[in-house]
Protein backbone atom coordinates (compact mmCIF):
# COMPACT_ATOMS: atom_id res chain seq x y z
CA UNK A 1 0.00 0.00 0.00
CA UNK A 2 1.17 3.37 -0.84
CA UNK A 3 1.90 6.30 1.89
CA UNK A 4 1.26 9.68 1.78
CA UNK A 5 4.07 11.62 0.46
CA UNK A 6 3.76 14.71 2.17
CA UNK A 7 1.68 14.67 5.73
CA UNK A 8 -0.58 17.47 6.28
CA UNK A 9 0.50 18.72 9.55
CA UNK A 10 -1.39 20.34 12.01
CA UNK A 11 -0.62 24.26 12.43
CA UNK A 12 -0.10 24.93 16.28
CA UNK A 13 1.36 28.64 16.35
CA UNK A 14 -1.74 29.78 17.71
CA UNK A 15 -0.64 32.83 15.48
CA UNK A 16 2.00 34.07 17.33
CA UNK A 17 6.03 33.77 15.86
CA UNK A 18 7.75 31.29 17.36
CA UNK A 19 10.79 31.80 19.11
CA UNK A 20 14.39 31.70 17.98
CA UNK A 21 16.53 28.64 18.80
CA UNK A 22 18.97 28.53 21.73
CA UNK A 23 22.09 29.52 20.05
CA UNK A 24 24.16 26.25 20.39
CA UNK A 25 21.12 24.72 18.40
CA UNK A 26 21.18 27.26 15.63
CA UNK A 27 23.81 25.86 13.89
CA UNK A 28 23.01 21.96 14.09
CA UNK A 29 21.32 21.72 10.37
CA UNK A 30 17.97 20.58 10.75
CA UNK A 31 16.76 16.89 10.04
CA UNK A 32 14.12 16.37 7.00
CA UNK A 33 11.82 13.29 7.50
CA UNK A 34 11.53 11.51 3.78
CA UNK A 35 8.15 9.88 3.53
CA UNK A 36 8.23 7.26 0.78
CA UNK A 37 5.50 6.20 -1.81
CA UNK A 38 6.20 3.00 -2.36
CA UNK A 39 3.33 2.45 -4.58
CA UNK A 40 3.96 3.32 -8.46
CA UNK A 41 -0.28 3.89 -8.35
CA UNK A 42 -0.53 7.63 -7.87
CA UNK A 43 -3.61 8.07 -10.34
CA UNK A 44 -5.86 5.72 -12.70
CA UNK A 45 -4.02 6.41 -15.21
CA UNK A 46 -1.03 4.81 -13.87
CA UNK A 47 -3.64 1.64 -13.39
CA UNK A 48 -4.11 1.59 -16.97
CA UNK A 49 -0.31 1.68 -17.98
CA UNK A 50 -0.05 -1.57 -15.78
CA UNK A 51 -2.94 -3.14 -17.60
CA UNK A 52 -1.40 -2.34 -21.08
CA UNK A 53 1.68 -3.62 -20.33
CA UNK A 54 0.41 -6.77 -18.37
CA UNK A 55 -1.60 -7.37 -21.71
CA UNK A 56 0.95 -6.95 -24.02
CA UNK A 57 2.68 -9.74 -21.85
CA UNK A 58 0.08 -11.76 -22.96
CA UNK A 59 0.29 -11.46 -26.51
CA UNK A 60 -1.98 -8.61 -27.29
CA UNK A 61 -0.78 -5.78 -29.47
CA UNK A 62 -2.39 -2.95 -27.76
CA UNK A 63 -5.65 -2.02 -24.88
CA UNK A 64 -7.34 0.44 -24.40
CA UNK A 65 -10.65 1.84 -22.14
CA UNK A 66 -13.70 3.15 -22.36
CA UNK A 67 -16.91 3.62 -20.27
CA UNK A 68 -19.94 1.24 -20.88
CA UNK A 69 -21.90 4.68 -19.98
CA UNK A 70 -20.06 6.24 -23.51
CA UNK A 71 -22.00 7.78 -25.99
CA UNK A 72 -21.30 6.09 -28.85
CA UNK A 73 -23.44 3.37 -28.25
CA UNK A 74 -26.86 5.89 -28.79
CA UNK A 75 -24.79 6.80 -32.02
CA UNK A 76 -24.01 3.15 -33.65
CA UNK A 77 -27.63 1.82 -32.56
CA UNK A 78 -28.82 5.14 -34.86
CA UNK A 79 -26.13 3.77 -37.87
CA UNK A 80 -27.29 0.30 -37.53
CA UNK A 81 -31.17 0.71 -37.56
CA UNK A 82 -30.36 2.30 -40.56
CA UNK A 83 -27.95 -0.27 -41.95
CA UNK A 84 -30.77 -2.71 -41.28
CA UNK A 85 -32.87 -1.13 -43.44
CA UNK A 86 -31.35 -1.42 -46.28
CA UNK A 87 -31.12 -4.93 -45.91
CA UNK A 88 -27.42 -5.49 -46.01
CA UNK A 89 -26.68 -8.07 -42.99
CA UNK A 90 -28.35 -11.33 -45.26
CA UNK A 91 -28.78 -13.92 -43.13
CA UNK A 92 -27.20 -12.06 -40.14
CA UNK A 93 -30.31 -12.28 -38.55
CA UNK A 94 -29.09 -12.04 -34.73
CA UNK A 95 -28.23 -8.37 -35.75
CA UNK A 96 -31.60 -7.82 -35.08
CA UNK A 97 -31.71 -9.18 -31.96
CA UNK A 98 -30.63 -8.03 -28.44
CA UNK A 99 -30.65 -4.02 -29.29
CA UNK A 100 -30.95 -3.17 -25.56
CA UNK A 101 -27.77 -4.64 -24.91
CA UNK A 102 -25.75 -3.27 -27.85
CA UNK A 103 -27.26 0.22 -26.73
CA UNK A 104 -26.40 -0.50 -22.61
CA UNK A 105 -23.48 -2.48 -22.51
CA UNK A 106 -23.73 -1.64 -18.78
CA UNK A 107 -27.03 -4.31 -19.02
CA UNK A 108 -24.76 -7.16 -20.20
CA UNK A 109 -22.61 -7.08 -17.31
CA UNK A 110 -24.01 -6.55 -14.16
CA UNK A 111 -21.72 -4.02 -12.06
CA UNK A 112 -19.18 -3.40 -14.87
CA UNK A 113 -18.03 0.31 -15.63
CA UNK A 114 -15.51 0.51 -17.97
CA UNK A 115 -14.50 -1.90 -21.09
CA UNK A 116 -10.79 -2.75 -21.95
CA UNK A 117 -10.52 -3.30 -25.64
CA UNK A 118 -7.70 -5.32 -26.61
CA UNK A 119 -6.55 -6.11 -30.21
CA UNK A 120 -4.42 -9.80 -31.38
CA UNK A 121 -1.90 -9.61 -34.38
CA UNK A 122 -2.71 -13.06 -36.41
CA UNK A 123 -0.48 -12.59 -39.48
CA UNK A 124 2.64 -15.45 -39.41
CA UNK A 125 3.74 -14.18 -42.36
CA UNK A 126 4.52 -10.90 -43.86
CA UNK A 127 2.63 -10.15 -47.20
CA UNK A 128 3.85 -8.67 -50.40
CA UNK A 129 2.68 -5.44 -49.84
CA UNK A 130 -0.36 -3.53 -51.43
CA UNK A 131 -0.31 -6.91 -53.40
CA UNK A 132 -3.66 -9.72 -53.93
CA UNK A 133 -0.99 -12.42 -54.26
CA UNK A 134 -4.17 -15.12 -54.14
CA UNK A 135 -4.90 -14.88 -57.09
CA UNK A 136 -1.92 -16.20 -58.45
CA UNK A 137 -2.67 -19.44 -57.74
CA UNK A 138 -6.15 -20.06 -58.93
CA UNK A 139 -5.79 -24.27 -58.00
CA UNK A 140 -5.14 -23.52 -54.33
CA UNK A 141 -7.71 -23.24 -51.54
CA UNK A 142 -7.56 -20.16 -50.07
CA UNK A 143 -8.60 -19.56 -46.41
CA UNK A 144 -8.24 -16.18 -44.89
CA UNK A 145 -5.52 -15.80 -43.13
CA UNK A 146 -7.29 -15.66 -39.37
CA UNK A 147 -8.67 -19.11 -39.90
CA UNK A 148 -5.50 -21.14 -40.67
CA UNK A 149 -5.12 -21.98 -37.36
CA UNK A 150 -7.08 -22.40 -33.95
CA UNK A 151 -10.32 -20.88 -33.21
CA UNK A 152 -8.61 -17.39 -31.77
CA UNK A 153 -12.20 -16.68 -29.93
CA UNK A 154 -10.95 -19.26 -27.58
CA UNK A 155 -7.36 -17.96 -27.36
CA UNK A 156 -9.03 -14.56 -27.11
CA UNK A 157 -11.38 -14.86 -24.08
CA UNK A 158 -8.59 -17.38 -22.29
CA UNK A 159 -6.13 -14.66 -22.50
CA UNK A 160 -8.59 -11.55 -21.06
CA UNK A 161 -9.79 -13.93 -18.04
CA UNK A 162 -6.18 -14.49 -17.49
CA UNK A 163 -5.84 -10.70 -17.71
CA UNK A 164 -8.78 -9.89 -15.72
CA UNK A 165 -7.08 -12.53 -12.74
CA UNK A 166 -3.77 -10.15 -12.51
CA UNK A 167 -5.88 -7.04 -12.26
CA UNK A 168 -7.81 -8.80 -9.58
CA UNK A 169 -4.32 -9.86 -7.66
CA UNK A 170 -3.39 -6.38 -7.78
CA UNK A 171 -6.53 -4.60 -6.30
CA UNK A 172 -5.18 -3.92 -2.98
CA UNK A 173 -2.17 -1.93 -4.73
CA UNK A 174 -5.04 0.15 -6.02
CA UNK A 175 -7.63 0.84 -3.05
CA UNK A 176 -6.19 4.57 -2.27
CA UNK A 177 -7.40 5.51 -5.78
CA UNK A 178 -11.12 6.15 -6.50
CA UNK A 179 -11.62 3.56 -9.12
CA UNK A 180 -14.02 1.25 -7.49
CA UNK A 181 -10.98 -1.33 -6.07
CA UNK A 182 -12.36 -1.77 -3.13
CA UNK A 183 -15.54 -3.15 -3.82
CA UNK A 184 -16.14 -6.94 -5.45
CA UNK A 185 -13.93 -7.27 -8.76
CA UNK A 186 -16.63 -8.17 -11.51
CA UNK A 187 -15.11 -9.40 -14.86
CA UNK A 188 -16.27 -10.50 -18.56
CA UNK A 189 -14.01 -11.25 -21.48
CA UNK A 190 -15.37 -11.10 -24.94
CA UNK A 191 -14.44 -12.00 -28.12
CA UNK A 192 -17.53 -11.95 -31.12
CA UNK A 193 -19.47 -13.73 -28.68
CA UNK A 194 -21.99 -11.44 -27.55
CA UNK A 195 -24.13 -8.29 -28.82
CA UNK A 196 -21.09 -5.59 -28.66
CA UNK A 197 -20.35 -2.92 -30.80
CA UNK A 198 -17.02 -4.55 -31.56
CA UNK A 199 -14.88 -2.45 -33.91
CA UNK A 200 -16.90 0.96 -32.90
CA UNK A 201 -15.53 0.56 -29.16
CA UNK A 202 -11.84 -0.38 -30.71
CA UNK A 203 -12.36 3.09 -32.39
CA UNK A 204 -13.31 5.26 -29.64
CA UNK A 205 -10.81 3.47 -27.25
CA UNK A 206 -7.88 4.52 -29.70
CA UNK A 207 -6.85 1.55 -31.10
CA UNK A 208 -7.01 2.62 -34.59
CA UNK A 209 -9.39 4.35 -37.10
CA UNK A 210 -12.55 2.92 -38.99
CA UNK A 211 -11.10 2.36 -42.29
CA UNK A 212 -13.24 2.62 -45.28
CA UNK A 213 -13.46 -0.88 -45.46
CA UNK A 214 -15.05 -0.83 -41.80
CA UNK A 215 -12.18 -2.66 -40.45
CA UNK A 216 -10.17 -1.00 -37.98
CA UNK A 217 -6.74 0.52 -38.91
CA UNK A 218 -3.41 0.95 -37.03
CA UNK A 219 -0.46 3.14 -37.97
CA UNK A 220 1.59 1.09 -36.74
CA UNK A 221 -0.06 -2.30 -36.93
CA UNK A 222 -2.85 -2.42 -40.15
CA UNK A 223 -5.46 -4.08 -39.82
CA UNK A 224 -4.84 -7.90 -39.77
CA UNK A 225 -5.48 -8.08 -35.83
CA UNK A 226 -8.58 -9.87 -34.15
CA UNK A 227 -11.00 -7.87 -31.53
CA UNK A 228 -11.79 -8.72 -28.09
CA UNK A 229 -13.34 -7.11 -24.95
CA UNK A 230 -12.93 -7.29 -21.08
CA UNK A 231 -15.78 -5.57 -19.13
CA UNK A 232 -14.09 -4.72 -15.73
CA UNK A 233 -16.13 -2.77 -12.53
CA UNK A 234 -13.12 -0.56 -11.82
CA UNK A 235 -14.17 3.13 -12.94
CA UNK A 236 -11.66 4.36 -15.24
CA UNK A 237 -11.13 7.27 -17.34
CA UNK A 238 -11.84 6.94 -21.40
CA UNK A 239 -8.64 6.44 -24.15
CA UNK A 240 -9.45 9.21 -26.82
CA UNK A 241 -9.82 7.81 -30.05
CA UNK A 242 -7.46 8.70 -32.93
CA UNK A 243 -7.07 10.56 -36.12
CA UNK A 244 -8.10 8.87 -39.44
CA UNK A 245 -5.47 8.59 -41.73
CA UNK A 246 -7.39 7.13 -44.91
CA UNK A 247 -7.36 10.21 -46.92
CA UNK A 248 -8.55 10.27 -50.52
CA UNK A 249 -7.21 6.69 -50.83
CA UNK A 250 -9.67 4.47 -52.03
CA UNK A 251 -7.79 0.86 -52.61
CA UNK A 252 -10.11 -1.56 -50.50
CA UNK A 253 -13.49 0.02 -52.35
CA UNK A 254 -11.59 -0.24 -55.94
CA UNK A 255 -9.79 -4.08 -55.06
CA UNK A 256 -13.13 -5.79 -53.48
CA UNK A 257 -14.34 -8.50 -56.10
CA UNK A 258 -18.07 -8.26 -55.33
CA UNK A 259 -18.19 -5.17 -55.20
CA UNK A 260 -19.21 -5.14 -51.41
CA UNK A 261 -17.83 -1.74 -50.07
CA UNK A 262 -20.41 0.40 -51.63
CA UNK A 263 -19.08 3.39 -50.09
CA UNK A 264 -16.62 4.64 -47.91
CA UNK A 265 -17.39 3.50 -44.40
CA UNK A 266 -20.75 1.14 -45.92
CA UNK A 267 -20.71 -2.39 -46.58
CA UNK A 268 -23.26 -4.73 -47.84
CA UNK A 269 -22.16 -7.85 -45.84
CA UNK A 270 -24.78 -9.86 -47.83
CA UNK A 271 -22.01 -9.27 -50.96
CA UNK A 272 -19.05 -9.95 -48.64
CA UNK A 273 -17.18 -12.40 -49.87
CA UNK A 274 -16.00 -13.56 -46.48
CA UNK A 275 -20.30 -13.40 -45.72
CA UNK A 276 -20.98 -15.65 -48.52
CA UNK A 277 -18.52 -18.13 -47.52
CA UNK A 278 -18.69 -18.57 -44.14
CA UNK A 279 -22.14 -17.17 -42.99
CA UNK A 280 -24.49 -17.58 -45.60
CA UNK A 281 -25.97 -21.14 -45.67
CA UNK A 282 -27.42 -22.29 -48.77
CA UNK A 283 -27.04 -21.38 -52.69
CA UNK A 284 -24.23 -18.79 -53.11
CA UNK A 285 -26.13 -16.37 -55.98
CA UNK A 286 -24.24 -16.87 -59.37
CA UNK A 287 -23.28 -13.25 -59.86
CA UNK A 288 -21.25 -13.89 -57.14
CA UNK A 289 -19.25 -17.05 -58.18
CA UNK A 290 -16.52 -16.47 -60.54
CA UNK A 291 -15.72 -13.01 -58.51
CA UNK A 292 -15.52 -15.65 -55.50
CA UNK A 293 -12.84 -17.14 -57.39
CA UNK A 294 -10.27 -19.32 -55.35
CA UNK A 295 -11.48 -18.33 -51.65
CA UNK A 296 -13.35 -21.05 -49.33
CA UNK A 297 -13.38 -19.54 -46.01
CA UNK A 298 -13.24 -15.75 -45.76
CA UNK A 299 -11.27 -12.96 -47.86
CA UNK A 300 -8.36 -10.65 -47.03
CA UNK A 301 -8.18 -8.60 -50.46
CA UNK A 302 -8.94 -5.61 -49.04
CA UNK A 303 -6.91 -6.05 -46.34
CA UNK A 304 -3.58 -7.09 -48.47
CA UNK A 305 -3.58 -3.89 -50.89
CA UNK A 306 -4.16 -1.57 -48.14
CA UNK A 307 -1.03 0.82 -47.66
CA UNK A 308 -1.10 0.58 -43.96
CA UNK A 309 -0.49 -3.29 -43.83
CA UNK A 310 2.94 -2.25 -44.98
CA UNK A 311 3.42 -2.10 -41.29
CA UNK A 312 1.27 -4.80 -40.43
CA UNK A 313 3.44 -7.59 -37.34
CA UNK A 314 4.09 -10.77 -37.22
CA UNK A 315 2.06 -12.49 -34.02
CA UNK A 316 3.47 -13.25 -30.92
CA UNK A 317 0.73 -15.95 -30.53
CA UNK A 318 1.44 -19.83 -31.48
CA UNK A 319 -2.44 -20.80 -31.89
CA UNK A 320 -2.38 -18.46 -35.01
CA UNK A 321 0.29 -20.80 -37.11
CA UNK A 322 -1.35 -22.79 -39.61
CA UNK A 323 -2.64 -26.50 -39.04
CA UNK A 324 -3.47 -29.18 -41.55
CA UNK A 325 -1.78 -27.34 -44.24
CA UNK A 326 -4.08 -25.20 -44.25
CA UNK A 327 -1.82 -21.94 -45.82
CA UNK A 328 -0.98 -24.37 -48.43
CA UNK A 329 -3.27 -26.64 -49.69
CA UNK A 330 -4.52 -27.28 -53.52
CA UNK A 331 -8.34 -27.02 -54.00
CA UNK A 332 -8.71 -30.72 -55.27
CA UNK A 333 -6.94 -32.15 -51.86
CA UNK A 334 -9.60 -29.76 -49.82
CA UNK A 335 -12.16 -31.54 -51.98
CA UNK A 336 -10.69 -35.09 -51.10
CA UNK A 337 -12.02 -33.94 -47.40
CA UNK A 338 -14.57 -36.48 -46.07
CA UNK A 339 -16.71 -35.64 -43.56
CA UNK A 340 -14.97 -37.37 -40.69
CA UNK A 341 -11.54 -35.39 -42.43
CA UNK A 342 -13.64 -32.22 -41.83
CA UNK A 343 -14.46 -33.08 -38.53
CA UNK A 344 -11.15 -33.93 -37.54
CA UNK A 345 -9.20 -31.09 -39.36
CA UNK A 346 -10.97 -28.39 -38.04
CA UNK A 347 -11.05 -29.19 -34.37
CA UNK A 348 -10.47 -26.33 -32.41
CA UNK A 349 -10.56 -24.04 -36.02
CA UNK A 350 -13.05 -21.09 -37.60
CA UNK A 351 -13.73 -23.43 -40.40
CA UNK A 352 -15.99 -25.96 -38.55
CA UNK A 353 -18.57 -22.54 -37.95
CA UNK A 354 -19.30 -23.45 -42.13
CA UNK A 355 -20.26 -26.56 -41.97
CA UNK A 356 -19.12 -29.80 -44.17
CA UNK A 357 -21.54 -29.29 -46.55
CA UNK A 358 -21.19 -25.60 -47.26
CA UNK A 359 -17.43 -26.24 -47.72
CA UNK A 360 -17.65 -28.52 -50.40
CA UNK A 361 -20.01 -25.57 -52.07
CA UNK A 362 -16.96 -23.06 -51.95
CA UNK A 363 -14.59 -25.49 -53.16
CA UNK A 364 -17.38 -26.35 -55.32
CA UNK A 365 -17.10 -22.71 -56.51
CA UNK A 366 -13.71 -22.43 -56.23
CA UNK A 367 -12.69 -25.41 -58.25
CA UNK A 368 -15.17 -23.98 -61.35
CA UNK A 369 -12.83 -20.72 -61.02
CA UNK A 370 -9.82 -23.42 -61.35
CA UNK A 371 -7.34 -23.63 -64.56
CA UNK A 372 -9.11 -26.06 -67.07
CA UNK A 373 -8.52 -29.49 -66.54
CA UNK A 374 -10.27 -32.60 -67.09
CA UNK A 375 -9.43 -33.92 -63.55
CA UNK A 376 -11.23 -31.45 -62.35
CA UNK A 377 -14.26 -32.39 -63.68
CA UNK A 378 -14.19 -35.76 -63.16
CA UNK A 379 -13.50 -34.74 -59.54
CA UNK A 380 -16.39 -32.85 -59.22
CA UNK A 381 -18.93 -35.77 -61.08
CA UNK A 382 -17.83 -38.14 -58.11
CA UNK A 383 -19.55 -36.04 -55.59
CA UNK A 384 -22.49 -35.74 -57.66
CA UNK A 385 -25.64 -36.97 -55.65
CA UNK A 386 -23.44 -37.65 -52.61
CA UNK A 387 -25.20 -34.50 -50.56
CA UNK A 388 -27.98 -32.71 -51.17
CA UNK A 389 -29.43 -30.95 -54.53
CA UNK A 390 -27.65 -27.52 -53.38
CA UNK A 391 -24.03 -28.96 -53.56
CA UNK A 392 -25.02 -30.63 -56.94
CA UNK A 393 -26.11 -26.85 -57.98
CA UNK A 394 -22.50 -25.80 -57.59
CA UNK A 395 -21.13 -28.79 -58.75
CA UNK A 396 -23.04 -28.36 -62.24
CA UNK A 397 -22.29 -24.84 -62.69
CA UNK A 398 -18.53 -25.51 -61.53
CA UNK A 399 -18.49 -28.25 -64.66
CA UNK A 400 -19.66 -26.15 -67.11
CA UNK A 401 -17.04 -23.20 -66.36
CA UNK A 402 -14.43 -25.84 -66.81
CA UNK A 403 -16.50 -27.23 -69.66
CA UNK A 404 -16.35 -23.86 -71.33
CA UNK A 405 -12.54 -23.23 -70.39
CA UNK A 406 -11.37 -26.67 -71.97
CA UNK A 407 -13.36 -25.79 -75.36
CA UNK A 408 -12.02 -22.42 -75.50
CA UNK A 409 -15.28 -20.25 -75.04
CA UNK A 410 -15.15 -16.57 -74.13
CA UNK A 411 -18.01 -15.91 -71.73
Amino acid sequence: MSTLSKPDLPDTSNGQTAAAPPAHLSQVPSKKIDVKNDSPFTSAEDVKRWIKSQAQALGFGDCGFLSVHHPLFAQQMTQLQQWLAKGYEGQLQFMHNNHHLRAHPDKLVEGAKTIISVRMDYLTQTPTPRTVADNDFPNQGIIARYARGRDYHKTMRSRLKQLALQIEAMLPEWQHLDIGSAQEFVFRPFSDSAPIFERPIADAAGLGWTGKHTLLLNKQAGSFFVLGELFISLELPDDAPVKSHCGSCSACIDVCPTQAIVAPYELNASACISYLTIEHDGIIDEKYRRAIGNRVFGCDDCQLICPWNRYANITTVEDFAPRHSLDNSSLLELWQWQEADFMQKTQGSPLRRTGYVNFLRNIAIALGNANGSQEVITQLQAKLQTHNAMLDEHIHWAIAEQQRKLSGIDA
